[in-house]
């Protein structure tokens, strides 16, 4: 990949993937990674992995369990199932800001997390969703295996900083997932 295709490519946010065909007259299945998952469609126009390139929901509806959605640059099952597996994506800039206390998953992946000791526990490899809360991933340091951390202000979370690259946290390095 070249180095303008890469920097492209960090610029962009993961929204969510098509299915496959739903019907016969072009209509693909979307699985989206948006809460709740019909945000998906507020984020216009999906850029794709691979051609069209870019895709416009001309309407879309949850059928059942799923969503589906007729796309202006699809109109047969033929070209619907061509597209199944496809990502979706947009870029970042065009993503309302998070809000003050609030974060993008994917803007907390990769941070360094320290502990009030000061000591690193490691860096944020993905985020969990628990229900009440989100619970942070982190690749321990040292590779030692996986540290998992409620993400709750205030009580685990002290502070996080996105300009700094850095999340501290109240947590004892010996404490683990495993004990």
């Amino acid at each position: 990949m070249s180095e303008s295709e890469n920097s492209e490519f960090e610029n962009r946010v993961e929204l969510g993937r098509l299915n496959g065909a739903w019907g016969t007259g072009g209509w693909v299945k979307v699985f989206s990674l948006t809460d709740p998952p019909e945000n998906i469609f507020d984020y216009q126009p999906w850029r794709t992995s691979g051609p069209p390139g870019l895709l416009h929901v001309r309407q879309w509806r949850r059928q059942g369990p799923r969503l589906v959605a007729q796309l202006d640059e699809v109109t047969t099952r033929e070209q619907a199932e061509s597209l199944h597996g496809m990502t979706l994506t947009i870029d970042r800039s065009e993503l309302p800001g998070a809000g003050v206390g609030s974060y993008y998953w994917h803007d907390l992946i990769g941070l360094a997390v320290y502990n009030r000791d000061g000591e690193p526990l490691g860096e944020v490899s993905g985020l969990l969703d628990a229900g009440a809360h989100d619970v942070l991933e982190i690749r321990r340091s040292g590779g030692e295996g996986v540290l998992l951390i409620p993400f709750v202000t205030g009580h685990f979370i002290d502070k996080v900083d996105l300009a700094a690259g850095r999340i501290d946290v109240d947590w004892l390095a010996e404490w683990s997932d495993a004990d």
